[in-house]
């Protein structure tokens, strides 16, 4: 599953919860994974499919777990913000997510 959102151009997938191995294949293969925080759901922000979503806190830097600010443009230009947790949990996984998965980590790390 995550090898396919990598294909399709997802750059973070952002959930309630992952199973582990689920949150750990998108890790590799390059996605940002991002959950909500204090139990907030989709349901309470009302979110219908027509939103943009702009993710901001990672351009200078990954750290295991930290917060980032989710920006939701809604149809008709109104935003909200809120917080969510950055699910890349180790330090080995902030390298994989860095060089854009485990293969590409791998690869950089044979031909260095």
């Amino acid at each position: 599953a995550a090898k396919g959102t990598n294909l399709l151009g997802v750059k973070a997938v952002i959930a309630e919860s992952f199973e582990r191995i689920h949150r750990s294949n998108l890790v590799g293969m390059g996605v940002l994974p991002l959950q909500f925080k204090g139990g907030m759901t989709r349901a309470d922000l009302k979110i219908d499919g027509s939103e943009t979503f702009d993710v901001t806190g990672v351009a200078g830097g990954i750290t295991p777990r930290m917060d980032v600010t989710l920006t939701i443009t809604r149809a008709d230009g109104k935003t909200d913000s809120v917080m969510l947790l950055c699910r890349i949990d180790t330090l080995d996984e902030v390298e994989y997510f860095r060089n854009g998965g485990i293969l590409p980590y791998v690869l950089r790390s044979l031909a260095g």
